[in-house]
C-alpha cells in the first residue's frame, strides 16, 4: 500500500509538470494543414502560394477565426488568386463568394495618403460553427522586392496544435539560403535543374503559457528565419543603399534646423532640440518595416505632410542633423520585447528604426512622442542595434535614470470623512511620459480625474486636479522633473470609532507598490523577463482625530541584497501616523533570467508582505 500511494503521488506530480509544460496551447482550433511555398526569382521577387486548413473545435473560436486577413502591399504585391470554403462535418462544402471577400486599408494607414498602399483582404467564411473545417488558398506575387537581388522571411509558431505545417523555398541555384531554425526541422526536397529547394517542417508540441512581463516569444519560441544575405553587415548595406538618399536636407529643412538650434552652441543640445521637434510635430503612422517597405519617404515630403512611420521620422531627423553639421546613422532595432537577434538577418525582428549619433554616443528615437530626447522608450533599453551606415553592432543603454517621489496625506475627521492631498514628482526618463499623458488629456477628463480615482478605491467624493507645468517654458527642458498633484474630500473614508485597519500603501499612476507587485506577479518563472530599474520613494501620512489610539503599527522592513535596497518606516508623530518607503532596484541588464528570479523571490516576498501591512486605529 505505501508503494502504491507513493506511485500515485509521483503520477500526480508528473501530470502537474505536463500540465504546466502545455499551459499555453489554444485547443479551440486544430491547424490540419498549413503550407507556404515561395518561388524566388534572381532579382528577389517571388510568388507565395499558401494553403491553410483549420478545424474549429469549440464555439469560442468562431468569432476569431471565421474571418481571415491576408496582408499585402499594393505597391509591391499583386494578390493573384483567392479560394476559400467551409467544410461541414457531414462533408458539405460551403463556398466563399466574391461578395464575402472584402478589401480594406490597414487601420494604421487609413488616414495617411503616403501609406495607402498597405492593404488587407478580409475573407469571411459564412455560417461557421464548431466542428467546421475552414480552407483558405491564395497566391501573392511580390513583383517588387524589398531588397533587389535578395530574399528574407521570418515565421513564428502559433500556440495551436498543428498536424502539418511546412514551409518551402525554391530559389535559383545561384542564391544560397541561410537559416536559423528553432522548432522547425529541415526536410529533404527535390530540386529542379538550375534551382535549389529548401524545406522545413514545424515540430508540433507543448506550448508554455507566456508569463507576465516575459521577453518576446521570438527570443525563446519556435521560429524560422531564412535569408540570402551573407551576414548582418550585408543586410545593413542593403538597407542603407535604399534609405540613405531620403535623408538629404533641402532648403526648408536647413532653414528649420537653423531656427530650432539658434542660440545653442552645444551639439548635444542641438540634437535634443531637433529630435524633440520631430517627435512632437510629426504624427506617427504605425507601418512596420516589412509590410510597409524599407524605402523611407524623402525627408522633405515627411516635413511637408507632417506624418510618417519610424523610418520617416528617422530620415527627417537625420536630415535636420546633417543640416546642423552633426553626423548620424540609422539604427535598426527590435521595437517590441525581443532582445536576441537570429543568426541570419530578418526584418521580422529588426522592425524599428532609431538614430545613432556616433560623435555623441547618443541614441535618439524621434518616433516616441512621449519620450524626451536623451532618453529611450523602456522597450529599447539593453538591445542590440545594427548601424545602417557601417554594418556594425552597438547596444543601447541598459539603464537610464527614472525616479518617482509621492507624498500622500489623509486628514481624517471624527465622522470618518477625510480630506486628502497627493503630490507626485517624476524625474529622468519618466518625467516627459507623465507630462505628455496630462497634456494630451482633455480638460473634461481632467475634471473628473479625482472622482474616478476615488471610485477606484471604493470611495465617493470629489476634488481638484493640479496638472502642474505640462509645457516647459523659458529655459525649462522636457527632461526636467514634472510634478502633478490632486486634492479633495471623501465621505466615509473610514468607519470610526472602529477598530479600523488603514492601508499602508496607495498607488496613484504607478507608485512604489505597483513596481514591486508588477515585478513579483509570477510565483515562479521559466522564461526570461524584463526587469526595469526602479527608483521610488513614497510617504503616506494619516492625520488622525484627537483621542484616536493606534492599536497596531507594523514593524519596519529593510532589504539590502545587492539587487534591491528597500526600507520601510512606521512612525507615530503626535496625532499622526507616517509611513515612509524607499526602493531602489537595478539589474546588470535590461532582462533577468529565471535563476535571477529565484534569487530575487525571497526579497520580493518580504517587500510584498510589508506593502500589505495595515495600521489599526481605534477612535474614542
Amino acid at each position: 500500500m505505501p508503494f502504491r500511494l507513493a506511485l500515485f503521488f509521483i503520477m500526480l506530480l508528473a501530470c502537474g509538470r505536463l500540465a504546466a509544460a502545455d499551459s499555453g496551447t489554444d485547443r479551440s482550433v486544430l491547424v490540419e494543414r498549413h503550407w507556404q511555398h515561395f518561388t524566388v526569382d534572381e532579382d528577389g521577387s517571388y510568388t507565395l502560394d499558401v494553403e491553410l486548413v483549420k478545424k474549429i473545435a469549440t464555439a469560442a473560436a468562431v468569432e476569431q477565426h471565421a474571418e481571415q486577413a491576408i496582408s499585402f502591399n499594393a505597391s509591391l504585391d499583386k494578390l493573384v488568386a483567392i479560394a476559400a470554403w467551409t467544410t461541414k462535418p457531414d462533408g458539405r462544402r460551403v463556398g466563399v463568394g466574391p461578395q464575402q471577400i472584402r478589401e480594406q486599408q490597414e487601420a494604421a494607414s487609413a488616414d495617411a495618403p503616403m501609406f495607402q498602399d498597405t492593404r488587407l483582404k478580409i475573407v469571411i467564411f459564412p455560417g461557421v460553427q464548431a466542428g467546421d473545417t475552414l480552407t483558405l488558398r491564395y497566391t501573392i506575387r511580390r513583383h517588387t522586392p524589398l531588397f533587389p537581388g535578395q530574399f528574407e522571411d521570418f515565421t513564428v509558431g502559433r500556440p495551436y496544435r498543428h498536424a502539418d505545417f511546412r514551409l518551402s523555398y525554391d530559389l535559383p541555384a545561384s542564391m544560397s539560403l541561410q537559416a536559423d531554425a528553432v522548432g522547425f526541422v529541415p526536410v529533404a526536397a527535390d530540386s529542379a535543374p538550375g534551382r535549389k529547394r529548401y524545406s522545413w517542417r514545424y515540430m508540433d508540441g507543448d506550448n508554455e503559457r507566456i508569463e507576465q512581463g516575459s521577453v518576446s516569444y521570438l527570443d525563446y519560441g519556435r521560429r524560422l528565419a531564412v535569408s540570402t544575405f551573407a551576414d548582418y553587415p550585408a543586410f545593413a548595406r542593403a538597407y542603407h543603399a535604399r534609405a540613405a538618399a531620403a535623408a538629404t536636407p533641402d532648403a526648408a529643412i536647413a532653414k528649420l534646423a537653423a531656427q530650432l538650434t539658434q542660440g545653442l552652441a552645444d551639439r548635444h543640445a542641438k540634437a535634443a532640440a531637433l529630435s524633440d521637434w520631430v517627435r512632437r510635430n510629426i504624427r506617427y503612422v504605425a507601418v512596420y518595416l516589412g509590410p510597409g517597405g524599407v524605402v523611407a519617404h524623402p525627408a522633405a515630403s515627411v516635413l511637408a505632410n507632417r506624418y510618417g512611420d519610424c523610418k520617416d521620422h528617422a530620415v527627417l531627423l537625420q536630415a535636420l542633423l546633417e543640416a546642423s553639421g552633426i553626423q548620424s546613422s540609422a539604427a535598426l532595432v527590435n521595437g517590441d520585447d525581443a532582445y536576441r537577434l537570429p543568426a541570419v538577418p530578418s526584418l521580422g525582428v529588426l522592425n524599428h528604426v532609431i538614430v545613432y549619433l556616433p560623435q555623441l554616443q547618443l541614441f535618439l528615437d524621434p518616433t516616441a512622442a512621449t519620450v524626451a530626447a536623451g532618453f529611450l522608450p523602456p522597450a529599447l533599453l539593453g538591445k542590440p542595434v545594427l548601424l545602417a551606415d557601417s554594418g556594425q553592432f552597438a547596444v543601447t543603454p541598459a539603464f537610464q535614470p527614472a525616479r518617482s517621489r509621492t507624498a500622500t496625506r489623509f486628514d481624517i475627521a471624527r465622522d470618518g470623512s477625510s480630506r486628502f492631498h497627493v503630490r507626485r514628482t517624476n524625474g529622468g526618463a519618466i518625467a516627459e511620459p507623465y507630462r505628455h499623458a496630462v497634456r494630451s488629456t482633455p480638460q473634461a477628463a481632467r475634471d473628473g480625474f479625482v472622482r474616478r480615482m476615488l471610485a477606484g478605491l471604493g470611495q465617493t467624493g470629489d476634488g481638484l486636479f493640479e496638472p502642474g507645468q505640462t509645457d516647459p517654458q523659458g529655459n525649462a527642458s522636457p527632461t526636467d522633473d514634472y510634478t502633478l498633484a490632486f486634492s479633495g474630500a471623501t465621505d466615509g473614508f473610514v468607519r470610526l470609532p472602529g477598530p479600523v485597519a488603514l492601508a499602508t500603501t496607495y498607488n496613484f499612476w504607478g507608485g512604489l507598490g505597483d513596481a514591486v507587485f508588477d515585478l513579483g506577479r509570477e510565483p515562479e518563472r521559466r522564461q526570461e523577463f524584463v526587469c526595469p530599474a526602479i527608483d521610488a520613494e513614497d510617504e503616506l501620512r494619516y492625520a488622525l482625530p484627537p483621542r484616536t489610539r493606534v492599536l497596531a503599527l507594523p514593524k519596519g522592513v529593510e532589504v539590502d541584497d545587492g539587487r534591491f535596497f528597500y526600507r520601510s518606516q512606521y512612525v507615530r508623530e503626535k496625532h499622526a501616523v507616517v509611513v515612509r518607503r524607499r526602493l531602489q532596484f537595478r539589474h546588470t541588464a535590461a532582462t533577468c533570467t529565471p535563476e535571477d528570479y529565484r534569487q530575487m523571490r525571497p526579497a520580493l516576498e518580504r517587500m510584498m508582505g510589508d506593502l500589505r501591512g495595515q495600521v489599526v486605529v481605534q477612535g474614542r
